[in-house]
């Protein structure tokens, strides 16, 4: 598939930790909607058409409904989709647009979906061992943070007067 540049183009700086944090910040209260509004569907519909509104409730006095590996692959399913459509389409998620950052290639084009997965896989890493990974970007001369890094990508910061070229 052929790659396409993203708009504006240029040769933008790097993106600084708490700009990226910032739209982290915006990100993840979307993504915690994200996630209750699949679960509510999981749980109020589908189950709901399995079980039958009495069993669903007697299950869910049990706790039997915590834990359940359907849900919680669903979820992650959600949260990959999220970010991989923003990332391989305009390169920016809803926080990354209000705090003008933007994930590209070195040459200023779209990433795929590979490298998207790996962005998401790595970073998850990253949070796991108390955000090591994005820390990682106040050593790197090119403020990389590990998922930059394993994914081939950049995040860069869009100056507000870029768009109107």
């Amino acid at each position: 598939m052929p790659k396409y540049q993203l708009r504006p183009q240029g040769d933008f700086p790097a993106a600084g930790l708490v700009r990226r944090f910032a739209a982290i910040f915006y990100d993840f209260l979307l993504c915690v909607a994200l996630l209750m509004v699949v679960t509510l569907i999981y749980q109020q519909v589908v189950l709901r058409l399995i079980y039958g509104g009495e069993r669903l409730r007697q299950l869910a006095d049990q706790g039997a409904l915590s834990g359940d590996p359907l849900l919680s692959t669903l979820l992650v399913f959600a949260l990959f989709g999220f970010f991989a459509k923003f990332w391989t389409h305009n390169g920016q998620t809803l926080g990354m647009q209000v705090w003008g950052i933007r994930v590209q290639n070195k040459d200023g084009s779209a990433i795929s979906l590979w490298q998207a997965l790996l962005r998401f896989v790595i970073a998850i890493g990253s949070w796991l061992v108390l955000g090591l990974g994005f820390f990682w970007s106040l050593w790197d001369k090119q403020k990389r943070t590990w998922h930059d890094i394993y994914s081939e990508t950049q995040v860069v910061r869009i100056p507000k007067d870029a768009h109107k070229k």
